[in-house]
């Protein structure tokens, strides 16, 4: 479990110009759980980032994964714990090759070449990437890149991966693919999944969505319910999904629309459901 005790962050700290990040935050986040982070710039969201993956440490409270304190002395356990996919996978990939780039991380863990062997083969397998395991990273597509990216971070066999907004720069048929293979990777290995990003319409496709802002927590919940709250993020500087949106103007009207809106199939049967009633009475 990812446990976040009363933390807080500032940059520059006892500085004239001192910036908090994070304010007081508390949070849980149990093994094989699929998290969506939101929240504005400045919400706090990479410094959350930072801090799970030992960059940072809090100035205040405490952060413990799988039980091991997130700290100075625990840095190199902390990263064989959590694994990171970075916005732009040129920013990660380090060798010529996949297969190679695959096996970097596995290898500086300095596990035995059979161990490394099975590691890399179940990567490759779980992203679908045989036909290009041999090929030069610079002659892949960026979708392409991100897949070795997150096969790279498997291959470390983490309790949590954390996707920093991995699909900002793909294509929106592409970043839908690469979410899907993350969910059903997630489900087969239990692996825990946070990603953070700025699209609410990847954000309903995980089960749990975390809000923030000003380094703080102002929602979580599922989709439904975070996205029900349609003023709060608007206030934060959010959107909501389109059907969601749609659905709170029409209640607004005293149109009885149910609150659990996320989609248009979802308000499509909401609709019929509000006309047969009206009917019905």
């Amino acid at each position: 479990m990812i446990e976040l005790n009363n933390v807080s962050f500032t940059y520059r700290e006892g500085e004239p110009d001192a910036v908090p990040a994070l304010q007081d935050l508390s949070l849980n986040i149990e093994p094989g759980q699929l998290v969506a982070i939101i929240g504005h710039n400045g919400s706090g969201k990479s410094t959350l980032v930072k801090l799970l993956t030992a960059v940072l440490y809090p100035t205040m409270g405490n952060i413990r994964i799988d039980g091991v304190p997130v700290d100075r002395a625990h840095r190199w356990e902390v990263r064989r714990k959590v694994s990171v996919v970075f916005q732009d996978p040129d920013d990660q990939l380090i060798m010529n090759r996949v297969i190679d780039d695959i096996a970097f991380g596995p290898e500086n863990l300095g596990l035995s070449r059979d161990e490394i062997s099975e590691r890399v083969s179940s990567s490759v397998e779980m992203l679908g990437l045989e036909d290009i395991d041999g090929r030069l990273i610079e002659d892949l597509s960026p979708g392409q890149k991100q897949r070795v990216a997150v096969a790279g971070a498997l291959a470390m066999r983490p309790l949590f991966l954390i996707l920093d907004e991995p699909t900002s720069l793909l294509p929106v048929p592409v970043a839908m693919r690469l979410i899907s293979t993350v969910r059903d990777l997630s489900l087969r290995e239990n692996t825990g999944v946070l990603h953070v990003t700025h699209s609410m319409y990847e954000a309903v496709l995980f089960e749990r969505v975390v809000v923030m802002d000003a380094g703080r927590v102002i929602l979580d919940g599922t989709p439904a319910e975070v996205f029900r709250d349609v003023e709060k993020l608007r206030e934060v500087g959010l959107d909501v999904p389109l059907a969601a949106s749609l659905a709170h103007r029409l209640r607004a009207r005293g149109i009885p629309i149910g609150e659990n809106i996320l989609n248009t199939a979802d308000l499509r049967a909401a609709l019929s459901a509000a006309v047969d009633s009206s009917t019905s009475a």
